[in-house]
Order: C-alpha cells, then structure tokens, then sequence
C-alpha cells in the first residue's frame, strides 16, 4: 500500500498554504499508510547557512545544544531545526556523533523534515505541518508491510543535501546495490529498500548527473515495482517503473503541479476543477524545477 504525494507551488501568493495544503493531502491517504507518515518542505534559507533537522527523545533540550554552537533552533516535539554557518556543520555534526540519543534527519539549506510512528492527521500536528510555508514539499504515508513500524523506517528518505524520497511499492535487489553504495562511501541508517533508492540518487547527483540522469539511471539499476517523488532545493521529479502497477495521478494548474497516489488526495486542492489530470507514464521521468 503506502500513499504519496507532492504539491510544486507555481504561484508565490500560495507558499503560506503549502503546509495547510500538504497537510489535508496527506491525511486523506491515511487509509493507505496509518503506521507512520513524514513529510519534507522547502521554505525559505539563509545564504551561507545550512539546515539541520535533528530527532531526540521526547522533551530533549535542543535549545542547549544550540547556544553551546551558536546555532538558531526551531524545536518541533521530537524533532529540531539547527540553523547556522556552513563551517559550523561540521562542529554540529561531531556534537550529535557524542550523544547516541540524537541523529540528523536530514541537512539542507531550505529543506526540513519531519517523520514519526503514527497516523498523517497526528504526525503533522505534531510537527505543526499547517502552520508551514515554503515552495513546494513531499509527503508520505506508510503501511510497514516488510519491517517494524519505527520512525526510522518512516518516509521520506534523506541521502544528500536538500534530497529526499518518497516511494510507493518495492524493490527485489535493493541489497545488493547497497553492498555497491557502500563501497562508494554512502551511508545507510536502515534496511529499507527506499534509503538505498534515495542513496542511489544521491550517489549519481554525486557523480555529476543531473536529477533527470539520476532517475533515468534508477530505471536500470533499480529492479522491482516503485513510484518515486523526489524532492530537491529547487522542485521535484517523478519517476515510476516500467510496469507501473502502483497507482498515481498528476494535476496542474497555473498555480501548482500536484501529485497524489490517488485523485481524492487533489480533490480539495484550489481550482481543481480546471486542472489538467494526467497519470505519469510508465518510465517517464517528470521534473518542475524553480529558478537556483
């Protein structure tokens, strides 16, 4: 099962509704994935400054980490946001390398994420998802049919800065080529079958591919039945295999492009009415990119 979806904001005036927006999708797939559920959103950065979304134990006290490296934090229950000087990453990441109670989510410099055991209408309240604004996001609701349900196994997945993935259905080699990721010096947290397509991505951007590369190669690395939604800095991409047995369904407007493992997940989104549905073809990648 698992349900995804993404909402690309063509239109600025909208950015303040993007959590709301991505919020309401979300919990409408709830049926899809009621074990636990993330999401990723890309709102605003500070040149020369980098992102960091750190997971403690409940009522951690982030804010005494971050006057120990003079970092901004944003504390979102379990999860926080450091924000600070690109050379002071490196002191951050040693500090949480020291306290086996803390890891890194994710890095960036406008991308955050959040992800918990639990149902998409509390998870996003708990991180305050509605309240969140930005350009455009991802999200992700899990049935864990192949592993425990953990907020480690949640979606979406972050390998690279600014990247992450959604995936809906499953892949038959995935470890094998995290055997090959690792001897390129990729890192894995989990077993999960969609960290090693996000450390795949990763990997090839690492390289020197274009994301549009990057997933063209996925179609021949990768082997099974999977929808991905990737998320970077500057938009998303699509991408589904050549068989393309799980559902999905495509908007776009004016204003946004939206996606949605199914059309109720749109159904409520602004002039839905006058949108151009489409579903992805089968080993087409899609990209909606802003201007770096």
């Amino acid at each position: 099962m698992c349900g995804i979806v993404g909402l690309f904001l063509k239109n600025r005036a909208l950015e303040a509704e993007l959590g709301q927006l991505t919020s309401a999708m979300l919990t409408v797939m709830t049926d899809r994935g009621p074990d636990s559920a993330g999401f990723a959103i890309y709102g605003k950065g500070v040149p020369g400054h980098v992102k960091m979304t750190l997971r403690g134990p409940p009522d951690y006290d982030f804010a005494e980490l971050a006057a120990a490296l003079g970092a901004g934090c944003t504390v979102h229950d379990d999860h926080a946001v450091f924000s600070l000087p690109e050379g002071n990453a490196a002191a951050l990441r040693a500090a949480v390398a020291s306290r086996p109670e803390l890891g890194i989510v994710a890095t960036g410099t406008r991308m955050e994420l959040f992800k918990g055991v639990g149902l998409p209408e509390h998870v996003s309240k708990r991180f305050g998802l509605e309240k969140m604004s930005g350009t455009h996001a991802i999200g992700h609701t899990r049935m864990a049919t192949e592993s425990a349900v953990t907020t480690n196994g949640a979606h979406p997945f972050s390998t690279g800065p600014d990247q992450c993935l959604v995936h809906n259905g499953s892949l038959s080699n995935h470890n094998d080529v995290r055997r090959r990721l690792m001897r390129q010096r990729m890192v894995f947290e989990t077993q999960n079958d969609t960290e090693v397509a996000a450390g795949f991505l990763s990997w090839k951007l690492r390289e020197g591919a274009s994301l549009s590369e990057a997933l063209g190669s996925a179609l021949d690395t990768l082997d099974g039945f999977f929808t991905f939604v990737v998320g970077t800095e500057t938009g998303f991409g699509v991408l589904r295999d050549p068989v393309s047995c799980k559902p999905a369904v495509m908007a776009e407007t004016e204003d946004y492009v939206a996606f949605g493992s199914e059309y109720r997940a749109l159904a409520d989104l602004p002039g839905i009415a006058k949108a151009h549905f489409f579903e992805p073809k089968p080993a087409k990648v899609y990209l909606w990119e802003h201007a770096a």
